[in-house]
């Protein structure tokens, strides 16, 4: 895939830190912030959207509001990291909503996970019934986050 940074002019990158902070903001608005007409902006818009820069609008929810403000980072160890025991595990991970994030490390252990749950006998369950039961899972371990000083959605 082309690197998209090269083809992103000032008014690009200006729309891009609009629509980060405020989604739902009327093309005309948002034209009028960056300096052009509808049109062009509306037009850029669309090349985003088409070259993948912008992958989607969505509402952001608030998981503190919806009961779910415990958050755990867990290292991940694999019993087996050929790419079929790597492929079993991804699409594993994938099926369980209580993960948020999960990404492949370079590093003494396999993934790295964000994990939100209610509190920590929810997150307790998930961990022993649900993660340590994930393909190939040899050992974890749990980092408890005190407080998020920053979190992009």
């Amino acid at each position: 895939m082309p690197d998209a940074r090269n083809e992103l002019d000032r008014f690009d990158l200006s729309i891009l830190r609009v629509l980060q902070v405020e989604g739902r903001i009327s093309v005309v608005e948002l034209a009028s912030r960056i300096g052009l007409s509808k049109s062009p902006t509306q037009a850029r818009m669309k090349r985003l959207e088409e070259i993948g820069v912008i992958s989607g609008y969505r509402a952001i929810l608030d998981p503190i509001r919806m009961g779910q403000a415990h958050v755990a980072f867990v290292e991940v160890r694999l019993s087996d990291t050929r790419e079929a025991a790597l492929t079993a595990f991804n699409k594993a991970v994938l099926l369980v909503p209580e993960v948020e994030q999960c990404h492949m490390m370079a590093s003494s252990f396999d993934y790295l996970l964000k994990v939100r749950t209610s509190d920590i006998q929810a997150y307790r369950r998930v961990l022993g019934e649900v993660i340590s039961a994930l393909p190939h899972v040899s050992n974890t371990s749990t980092y408890v986050a005190m407080e998020a000083v920053k979190e992009v959605f």
